[in-house]
């Protein structure tokens, strides 16, 4: 009779496994902290599990180690009475020209050799070449800073939160002008390091880390890529992208064939489809991407299992 009801009990775990691996992903909003009360109606959708809130860097630590968290603490009460889930996406890298949202004295004490330094952008399908500014990870300095934010955040919200990701590995700088000592490879160290951190500093949260592309690597002929999600699966951290976007070539020669090789193996996907995914139309139709379009492929390919939209995305808004 033992032997029967641990076959059962075995028989009834594969059946949820199975169950789970063949789910649909979950539906959560992206949007930017502030935001919650006017997109309310979307976010108490029985389809909605919960919001993924973008939080930079200069909000949460407002000069040197005084950390105000009280937008966290706001949107996730927020939240909590309506029984969805916080994400944290943790922002150190900025899209628009006047974007410089780390603290003051990371811009200007000497030891940071500025914080940041500028990067192109690229908004979308058929959209103009844009600019903006990401972090200088690469110099120990500004890591050890940057990494005792996310300290400061897993005192605080580890297990009230169901997780945290690091924004996109993606960067696109003037490497030849570069004065700042950067290098490809200690671009992709400062990221790994930055995820261990997280990853040692969260014990019940989820952490996520966002891979598209490294600078210097195609076709993973750094094995950055390689190297990045073999990590990811022995340390049980999650990964996604800011953009899914079906077949895409440049995707398809860096994070895309990685996400299908490690699907069903790794502690979570999730990625986004932002403002930008949205401008893309299948070359098929020669029509924008549909929410079933974007569905298919992230569950089927991507193995994702929550997809973080745009409020901006025709399905919510039409609704």
């Amino acid at each position: 009779m033992k032997k029967i009801t641990k076959a059962l009990g075995l028989g009834l775990l594969m059946l949820g496994l199975h169950w789970m691996s063949g789910q649909t992903p979950q539906n959560y909003i992206y949007t930017s902290s502030g935001d919650l009360k006017n997109i309310e109606k979307m976010i108490t959708r029985e389809d909605i599990g919960g919001v993924q809130i973008v939080y930079n860097w200069r909000a949460l630590e407002t000069s040197k180690d005084v950390y105000d968290f009280s937008g966290i603490e706001k949107d996730l009460e927020y939240l909590t009475s309506l029984h969805k889930k916080l994400f944290i996406q943790l922002q150190d890298r900025f899209f628009e020209p006047q974007a410089r949202y780390i603290p003051d004295y990371v811009l200007n004490d000497k030891e940071y050799t500025g914080g940041l330094v500028p990067q192109y952008d690229n908004p979308g399908e058929n959209k103009p070449v844009g600019s903006g500014w990401v972090t200088q990870q690469w110099n120990p300095a500004v890591r050890e800073r940057f990494q005792k934010l996310i300290g400061a955040l897993a005192q605080k919200f580890d297990g009230k939160i169901q997780g945290i990701n690091l924004p996109e590995t993606s960067i696109d700088i003037e490497m030849k002008a570069d004065k700042t000592g950067f290098s490809c490879d200690r671009y992709f160290q400062a990221e790994l390091e930055n995820l261990k951190f997280a990853r040692n500093a969260f014990h019940q949260s989820n952490v996520l880390q966002y891979v598209n592309f490294f600078p210097c690597e195609w076709d993973n002929d750094h094995q950055y890529m390689s190297r990045l999600f073999d990590f990811a699966y022995k340390n049980n951290i999650g990964l996604g992208g800011p953009d899914i976007v079906p077949n895409k070539k440049g995707q398809m020669k860096n994070s895309y064939p990685f996400f299908n090789q490690y699907k069903g193996k790794l502690s979570l996907v999730a990625m986004a489809v932002q403002e930008p995914t949205l401008t893309y139309k299948n070359p098929k139709t020669k029509k924008p991407f549909t929410k079933e379009e974007f569905v298919e492929y992230a569950e089927n390919y991507l193995g994702v299992k929550i997809i973080f939209w745009s409020v901006e995305s025709p399905w919510l808004r039409d609704s």
